[in-house]
């Protein structure tokens, strides 16, 4: 699968109201992944409306990082982490889901079908270069 066509699908997982952002990033590598798509569906339930109900971290920020963390282990998956972060931000412009959707500006920076196609673009740039 391409970098796009992940992407792509991350998008419309989010899109069609089938997962959260950071289950549908993480359903966007569940080929890469070894757990099938009900631990995935688990371990990202909580991280619907971004960490903490829109206080924190984007969920499909997230759901890249945890990809990071299958892929690269102790301070590598940092390093890569870190990554991943900087080019999310890049992208969309912000990293907390309440700045995201402009919960306090009423400025919307990124939707969340964005955000999951943006979280799976800039992981997959990190990880090219790993």
């Amino acid at each position: 699968m391409t970098p796009e066509e992940r992407g792509e699908h991350a998008a419309t997982l989010k899109q069609t109201g089938q997962a959260n952002c950071c289950q549908s990033v993480l359903f966007a590598y569940a080929d890469t992944l070894p757990m099938d798509e009900d631990a995935l569906r688990r371990i990202g339930a909580g991280f619907a409306v971004g960490m903490g109900t829109m206080e924190a971290t984007c969920g499909a920020l997230i759901g890249a990082g945890i990809v990071a963390g299958h892929r690269a282990a102790g301070p590598a998956a940092v390093r890569l982490a870190r990554d991943i972060h900087a080019r999310f931000q890049a992208k969309c412009g912000a990293t907390l889901c309440k700045d995201l959707k402009g919960r306090d500006t009423g400025r919307v920076l990124c939707e969340c079908p964005e955000c999951c196609r943006n979280a799976v673009l800039a992981a997959e740039e990190a990880l090219a270069e790993i």
